[in-house]
């Protein structure tokens, strides 16, 4: 039987997202442990957000992220678990300060302070990158640039801390450590710039959000900006006419994606991707070879295949 590239690919991704969850279920258990023992509260809604934490599927690959890189730099310590627990908090804003304080505090117990220092610094960059977003919405104006600002801000930068804590964790020399933060920043890119991608090509409730979701909320992500560059007036008229209307149809969103098909600005998006995705690679070869370090090479190249 013939397989093509494409399907040949699909399964090279889907067994790198297998090795991973098999390569850190263990610590991932205590991760689970953890959150839902930090988030024991007499408001009932507390406990509940936890459970939704733990069973949220592809959102938790920053946790284990961190459980991934403290077991490739060989020296866990154990402080990864409270440190991917403190991820997993810092990446919900549903609970907002309660969750908060808690990550704070399962990262003072480590003892460690730089990575206390690393993990408060990428709060507060997230905390600006999220109101810079919203001064950006629905701002026909906003440039590559601005929409580069906000991702490294928003997502890449936990995705960073996360990799450089468990690096800590693991007992990494710097050099392992500025891989593996270099590595985090890569990754959480490629993975903002696909999941941008899918609110205009996916499928409507994947990744936990409708297809479409952006463009009614005004967000200015790169698909959106290069397809209004590129655009005629009238084209330009049709994109700004739904941009950030709550009640925009879905046959106004099918206009939208025709003209950023027309102007290729979701594949020039996935490029912008694959991009990030070999310097990711790149950033882990001072690691020494291993089987993780190969998952986490593997890892980065699934995640953007999920925009095809």
């Amino acid at each position: 039987m013939v397989v093509s590239a494409a399907a040949a690919k699909d399964e090279a991704g889907l067994g790198a997202l297998d090795r991973l969850l098999a390569a850190t279920a263990a610590e991932m258990e205590k991760v689970n442990a953890l959150i839902l023992k930090r988030a024991d509260s007499h408001v009932e809604m507390v406990p509940e957000l936890a459970r939704y934490l733990i069973e949220a599927g592809g959102k938790r690959l920053r946790p284990m992220l961190t459980v991934a890189a403290a077991l490739l730099c060989g020296r866990p310590d154990g402080a990864q678990t409270n440190y991917a627990a403190a991820v997993e908090f810092q990446a919900s804003v549903l609970v907002g300060d309660y969750l908060l304080g808690q990550a704070f505090l399962m990262m003072v117990e480590t003892g460690k302070l730089d990575a206390l220092g690393v993990l408060a610094k990428a709060a507060t960059i997230i905390a600006e990158g999220e109101v810079f977003q919203l001064s950006k919405a629905g701002d026909v104006t906003a440039t590559p640039a601005d929409y580069d600002q906000v991702i490294r801000a928003k997502t890449a930068t936990l995705f960073q801390a996360a990799a450089e804590v468990g690096a800590i964790a693991g007992g990494a020399d710097a050099a392992a450590r500025d891989a593996l933060r270099d590595y985090g920043m890569e990754l959480g890119l490629a993975f903002q710039l696909v999941d941008d991608v899918l609110d205009y090509r996916g499928e409507s409730g994947a990744m936990g959000k409708n297809t479409g979701d952006d463009l009614r909320e005004g967000k200015m992500t790169l698909p959106v900006i290069l397809a209004l560059a590129d655009a005629n007036p009238a084209e330009r008229d049709i994109i700004t006419a739904s941009l950030g209307k709550p009640d925009a149809t879905d046959a106004a969103l099918a206009q939208v994606v025709a003209i950023m098909n027309r102007h290729d600005a979701l594949t020039r998006t996935v490029e912008q991707a694959h991009e990030h995705v070999r310097k990711a690679r790149e950033a882990l070869a001072p690691l020494p070879p291993s089987g993780m370090r190969t998952i986490l090479s593997d890892i980065a190249e699934f995640y953007v295949s999920r925009a095809y």
